[in-house]
């Protein structure tokens, strides 16, 4: 029997039914098509499908739509401004190079922007304990952490040395 889950998502205002086992990640991709938050495990380990809800970063495939009900959510899609001006650490991920396939790029980057906003000047070394839940298979992480740390600096006007 369907349920009807109301949210904000990216400042919009939703409403749908739903089955009741209907998982956020299966919510956001299916049911309001924002395809940008990606299933990439299945079982809460690599973090592609990482959003924030209410201001924190959670793993979409881990609860049910109907956990998130009167939340507000933001996804990668609604992190850039209304004028399709990156979010810092969007920018600063295309600057550094930190991302090639892309597939875990927006949980890496939704993670990373919790993590500046819990601790703005974080040590490579927080930055590496705070993205272990999220998994990336290709870069080997030294570039998501230099543009982690470039987005730190930016958000808080700080100008990096060359690197």
């Amino acid at each position: 029997m369907p349920l009807t889950v109301s949210m904000t998502v990216n400042g919009k205002a939703v409403s749908k039914d739903i089955e009741p086992r209907t998982l956020l990640v299966q919510f956001l991709r299916e049911n309001l098509g924002l395809t940008g938050t990606h299933v990439g495990c299945d079982t809460s380990q690599c973090g592609a499908c990482v959003v924030h809800i209410d201001g924190k970063s959670v793993k979409s495939c881990t609860m049910f739509a109907t956990q998130a009900e009167g939340g507000e959510v933001t996804t990668i899609e609604g992190l850039a401004a209304k004028d399709g001006t990156l979010h810092p650490m969007q920018a600063a991920f295309r600057e550094h190079h930190g991302l090639q396939c892309g597939f875990c790029t927006p949980g890496m980057v939704m993670s990373s922007v919790d993590l500046l906003k819990n601790n703005p000047s974080p040590t490579e070394k927080e930055v590496r304990e705070w993205l272990e839940g999220n998994i990336c298979r290709c870069t080997g992480y030294h570039n998501i952490v230099k543009a982690v740390l470039s987005a730190a600096d930016e958000m808080r006007g700080v100008a990096r040395a060359a690197e």
